[in-house]
């Protein structure tokens, strides 16, 4: 079957389904600023993670069923690395005391800014791989074709899930962020007054107009993502490195459920309390899959299975922990 996932109206349906919920969105149900439910968290993740399997079942009647587990794949790969990014944007929130009606405005404009510089990362990067493939070389009797970029995003990702074990230290819960480079970028070019103004990035104090702490939060959160992107990027180009709409399709849906996700984490932390250990071994497998890639390809739906497999049961794990803790 052809892949169709470049077809004008594959990607017009894609666009039109992203920008129309973002309107929606910001436009209707998150007009009045509020602290969002447990409930309404919930519903929202249904709703986001309805769209992101409604659209990879247009991936499969179109592109067939490699592409369909690439996305999947791709797209739960992201979603569980994004829980790692989580835990840090809860400890940015309390660090800066934001308001909890305000959290839902930050992560907003923090998953537009990742709209934009994942495109980056990810067209840019496919572009990288098609220009570092070695000429072929025969090694150990097999004919193989090794990439510069794959192989060092691998070793790079090996290294990553091995330090990833060790989870989150009393550094991370005792950071300055206000040391963030996002921060300092909006010391240097703004005055920064010490109080919220609502859900305004800008306020006017004794006749001076001033930033809001508010600026200053949604510029670490965005580079926050930046430095993870730094992770789960590579961990994507194992998928599909020669597909870079795949890649990116699937990044921007677990992106966009990346609020409703931040809203029932922060309530119910528990259920993800080891899944820092099977994120190290979701980033040690996909390290080891691109270095042995020129050797031996591991499928996808392989890969999605493996990855899958670790995801559920290192949430079953936490479920079953937290329960004899607390007993």
């Amino acid at each position: 079957m052809d892949n169709l996932i470049n077809h004008p109206g594959v990607l017009t349906g894609f666009a039109v389904v992203v920008i129309g919920m973002l309107l929606l969105d910001l436009g209707v149900f998150n007009k009045k600023v509020h602290a969002v439910t447990s409930k309404e968290a919930a519903i929202w993740s249904v709703v986001w993670i309805t769209l992101s399997m409604g659209f990879s079942g247009v991936i499969y009647l179109t592109s067939g069923f490699e592409k369909f587990t690439q996305f999947q794949s791709a797209y739960w790969i992201e979603k569980a690395l994004s829980v790692d990014n989580l835990f840090v944007f809860i400890l940015v929130f309390g660090f800066f005391k934001v308001p909890k009606e305000l959290h839902h405005k930050v992560l907003f404009w923090g998953i537009i800014g990742a709209l934009v510089f994942r495109a980056i990362f990810i067209f840019a990067g496919v572009g990288l791989i098609n220009l570092t493939y070695l000429p072929e070389m025969v090694l150990f009797g097999h004919t193989l074709q090794i990439n510069v970029v794959l192989f060092l995003f691998g070793l790079f990702l090996i290294y990553a899930g091995i330090k990833s074990w060790s989870g989150h230290s009393e550094e991370d819960e005792h950071k300055d962020y206000t040391k963030n480079a996002g921060a300092k970028l909006i010391y240097k070019f703004f005055k920064v007054s010490k109080n919220f103004d609502g859900e305004k990035f800008f306020t006017v104090e004794n006749g001076v107009k001033m930033a809001t702490p508010l600026l200053v939060v949604v510029a670490v959160i965005e580079f926050t993502d930046l430095l993870f992107a730094v992770d789960s990027i590579p961990a994507i180009f194992a998928i599909a490195p020669d597909d870079p709409m795949i890649l990116y399709t699937s990044n921007i849906f677990a992106i966009l459920g990346l609020r409703a996700l931040y809203f029932l984490l922060a309530n119910f932390i528990y259920m993800f309390s080891l899944l820092k250990y099977g994120l190290a071994i979701i980033l040690t497998f996909i390290g080891i899959k691109m270095v042995i890639s020129p050797l031996y390809h591991i499928s996808s739906p392989l890969s999605l299975s493996i990855v899958g497999g670790v995801l559920v049961l290192s949430v079953i794990a936490s479920l079953i922990f937290s329960r004899k803790e607390a007993a």
